[in-house]
């Protein structure tokens, strides 16, 4: 599974904190700190307080780089901050992301194709979140069908349902769950899919514990890739454990130092 480290993001304080004074060591500290943890790409998330986000994600890109040659995943609502960053990557990056809207796929999908990007696509257009599976897939159908269109490979795109905070959509989960299967379906070769999963558990309580619960049933239906606290150790354990199960890596007495 593609683990993408989610620390980097200036919704947590210090991060924000740090892009405002330009302080690279803190954002140097967890770029490493989650490279060493097994983190296969980081995200990279400007946060809303940037007062420039081309800048902040220029920097950013930099500052990373400087320390880790992990790859990096842009994740911006600002396009113009992305493909600033874009152009700094020294390996490619995941774009992260557009909805199923012509306009937002149109220059996501030119610039990952521009830059030899991957892709996440969300299953939501401009009338927001579908409740239901069947709805997310066709949303989900509308990416895939525009990425064919285009020539984009359909291995580059990754597609998120769209969990939200069990403590507030708690009927939202068996239906992202049905939609990382239905998503299967749709292509030969599929796309791949994505969580960004500290999001199920925003604002409740045992966040662990039903991160990890979560990721280890999404893997169940086929998950692909997720945004994860790379440095939470329960998680990883649960997630190299299930993989096991899943008959995705080869047993060993030793799989949890691996």
């Amino acid at each position: 599974m593609i683990k993408i480290g989610e620390r980097i993001n200036g919704m947590f304080q210090d991060i924000g904190a740090a892009i405002q004074a330009r302080d690279a060591k803190v954002v140097q500290e967890w770029a490493v700190k989650q490279a060493e943890a097994g983190a296969d790409y980081l995200d990279v998330n400007t946060g809303p307080a940037a007062a420039d986000r081309v800048k902040a994600m220029e920097w950013l890109v930099e500052v990373i780089q400087d320390v880790t040659d992990v790859p990096l995943c842009l994740d911006c609502t600002n396009y113009d901050a992305i493909e600033a960053g874009l152009k700094l990557c020294k390996k490619p990056a995941i774009i992260n992301s557009t909805p199923a809207e012509m306009s937002k796929m149109e220059r996501v999908f030119g610039m990952a194709k521009d830059y030899g990007a991957m892709v996440i696509g969300l299953a939501m257009n401009e009338e927001g979140i579908p409740k239901d599976a069947d709805s997310r897939t066709a949303l989900a159908m509308e990416l895939v069908a525009y990425a064919d269109s285009v020539g984009f490979p359909m291995e580059d795109l990754l597609i998120d349902p769209l969990i939200l905070p069990v403590n507030v959509a708690q009927d939202h989960g068996p239906e992202v769950l049905e939609t990382i299967r239905q998503v299967k379906l749709l292509s030969s070769p599929p796309p791949k899919t994505n969580l960004g999963l500290s999001n199920v558990s925003q604002k409740a309580k045992h966040r662990s514990l039903i991160d990890r619960t979560y990721l280890v049933m999404a893997l169940a239906y086929g998950l692909d890739a997720a945004i994860i606290n790379v440095m939470d150790k329960d998680l990883m354990d649960a997630l190299a454990t299930a993989r096991i199960l899943l008959n995705q890596d080869i047993y060993a007495d030793s799989y949890l130092k691996a």
